[in-house]
């Protein structure tokens, strides 16, 4: 709604909505005012309830204003508490470098009026004082502080480049604006606070998700700087991690102005605004480092530094540190986010580190077991000794890097030949260690040559002296006369040998108990005449017990069948067709346990 406008110097571009006010109530044109006010203050009040936007609700707000103060230049300055300056939310009309400018609280008009809490109106700003001439175009200005909750928050500013130019009426029309949309600028702030801190709170369950999930330190740190610049935007960004004395700090992961090749540091707990977060168990944040002597210049371009020590079990392990080049960057908001999120870095470096650790020893492990896999091959005969009545094969498969099974040969002298096969209880690098004891053992009592029950006995009394909690061992003990063609067999719990005669299966029922559970214990011993063409099968229970996807076992039977079709082979061929078909049967199925094949054809 437009009335009379007035007066104003010539070439002036106001055009005026209102007139001032009569003094009483009783006047007609007060009355028109009154409800020209009442009219406004409803748009006022519509605009204000239809959005929690501050950028919305800022722009709306000028455009009301505009509709009743013609104006050019416009800008609502909000506080900051933090550094008691004011500075341009929402502005029209005013360049770049005075957006950008700070009005310190008490300084120049908006600052006297943020500090008074009274609305001024000027009309000759060279005449002012207190006046910072940010546009040398400007004569006159009007500014009234916006209020919430009696608590100062910014300040509304019009000027313009004509002196004299606002009167009264338009300052009570601006006090009046600013009496409500103060309280609806604090509305929306808050909302966007609270927007932020939902966003934030995503963001830092993401980032806790995300940093448990990577076990490789480097990539780990990397990860984190990353994720960090979510939620704070540094310029300069480092990881320090504290040595193992504990003494000094050494830079793990650093980002400077978006490359990772930024300075490397190791520094001492007792220097530098890092080392004093580490001797203070505190985050310290410093507005200006050419202020503090703690800082030390390794970037001369920082101006801000946000130090958080990063703790795990009661103890520092090292620090984040954020660098900015603008004084007073980082706020308490950041530094709560730094302190929250510093606790899952620690958990997720920590973790990282023990699965360095870990990996490191696998790695030692497994070139151990490599290298006692070397020596266990190389205490297992390569090749089965040769003989006049009969030719041997031997098949060996263990089911880890390194076995339990264990077999030999053991030549007896006068066309004798021991042949051993036994399993060690458990698998892997105990098992073989077991197993080269025993076959040690073994080793030095064959020199004297002794039957197989009398081996076996021997045996388990030397175990007896050397015995270890749950550690034992199945022995086949077997001696062939090559002359004769007889085989003489003890066991100590091993799978009983099968003879196989024209497509006809015998067990040799030799049986007793394992070696080194039991002391005082005597072995049978059995001995069976074998014609050519006979087939003897020494198996490990490897492979009689071998299992395939459905679980069903190998068993003597398919066994057997193999041994039908193929007793006219070779000791050799016969060895490898029965691997093959245990292999076969198995399909995918993983191996459980050493697979032992040893097979004596009779000539």
């Amino acid at each position: 709604m437009k009335t009379t406008s007035p007066k104003t110097p010539e070439g002036s571009d106001y055009e005026g909505d209102y007139r001032p006010a009569a003094t009483t109530s009783l006047d007609p044109v007060n009355a028109v005012v009154e409800s020209a006010d009442q009219a406004y203050l409803m748009r006022l009040a519509e605009t204000l309830n239809t959005t929690l936007d501050l950028q919305t609700l800022l722009t709306r707000t000028s455009e009301l204003v505009r509709a009743v103060i013609h104006y050019r230049i416009f800008a609502i300055m909000l506080l900051n508490d933090r550094t008691n300056e004011l500075r341009m939310r929402f502005q029209i009309g005013h360049t770049p470098q005075i957006e950008r400018m700070r009005f310190p609280v008490g300084r120049g008009i908006v600052g006297q009026v943020a500090i008074t809490r009274k609305a001024m109106l000027v009309n000759d700003v060279l005449a002012e004082e207190n006046y910072i001439e940010a546009n040398p175009e400007v004569r006159s200005e009007l500014a009234v502080p916006l209020i919430a909750k009696n608590r100062l928050i910014g300040v509304i500013d019009i000027e313009s480049e004509v002196a004299g130019y606002f009167q009264p009426e338009h300052l009570r029309l601006l006090t009046l604006t600013a009496s409500r949309i103060a309280t609806a600028i604090e509305n929306a702030r808050l909302y966007t606070r609270v927007s932020r801190q939902a966003q934030t709170l995503e963001v830092l369950n993401e980032i806790s998700i995300e940093v448990a999930s990577i076990l490789d330190l480097g990539p780990l740190l990397e990860r984190v700087g990353q994720l960090l610049r979510r939620l704070i935007d540094y310029q300069m960004f480092s990881v320090m991690l504290l040595d193992e004395k504990g003494e000094t700090l050494v830079t793990r992961y650093a980002w400077r102005f978006g490359t990772t090749d930024a300075p490397q540091r190791s520094i001492p707990v007792n220097s530098g605004v890092v080392g004093a977060a580490v001797r203070e168990w505190r985050v310290i944040n410093v507005g200006d480092v050419t202020q503090d002597p703690r800082f030390l210049y390794i970037n001369p371009e920082t101006r801000s530094i946000l130090a958080a020590p990063l703790f795990y079990k009661g103890r520092i392990i090292g620090v984040l540190d954020l660098e900015h080049t603008r004084p007073n960057y980082f706020t308490g908001e950041h530094q709560k986010l730094l302190t929250t999120l510093a606790a899952q870095v620690a958990i997720a470096i920590e973790n990282a580190k023990l699965y360095q650790a870990v990996r490191l020893q696998e790695q030692q492990l497994e070139r151990d077991i490599t290298m006692a896999r070397e020596v266990q091959l190389r205490l297992l005969p390569s090749v089965a000794p040769q003989m006049n009545n009969a030719e041997m094969a031997v098949r060996f498969l263990p089911a880890r890097s390194i076995g339990g099974d264990l077999y030999d040969f053991v030549e007896y002298g006068q066309n004798r030949t021991a042949i051993v096969l036994g399993d060690v209880s458990g698998k892997a690098a105990p098992a073989a260690l077991y197993a080269a004891m025993v076959s040690g053992i073994m080793r030095a009592a064959a020199a004297q040559h002794p039957e197989p029950a009398l081996m076996l006995t021997q045996l388990n009394n030397s175990l007896q002296e050397r015995k270890l909690e749950s550690q034992y061992v199945t022995m086949l003990f077997a001696l062939w006369d090559d002359d004769n063609r007889t085989l003489s067999v003890s066991n100590s719990g091993a799978v009983q040998p099968v003879l196989y005669s024209h497509c006809n299966a015998q067990t040799i029922k030799a049986e007793g108990f394992p070696l080194g559970l039991f002391p005082d214990v005597s072995y049978d011993q059995l001995s069976v005449q074998a014609a050519p063409g006979d087939v003897i099968v020494f198996a490990s229970d490897g492979i009689l017990d071998a299992e395939n996807e459905k679980d069903e076992m190998y068993g003597p039977d398919r066994l057997a069948e193999v041994l039908c079709s193929r007793s006219m082979g070779s000791a050799s061929a016969i060895a490898d067709a029965i691997l093959a078909d245990v292999s076969r049967f198995q399909g995918n199925k993983e191996r459980f346990d050493d697979e032992t094949i040893i097979v004596l054809k009779v000539r």
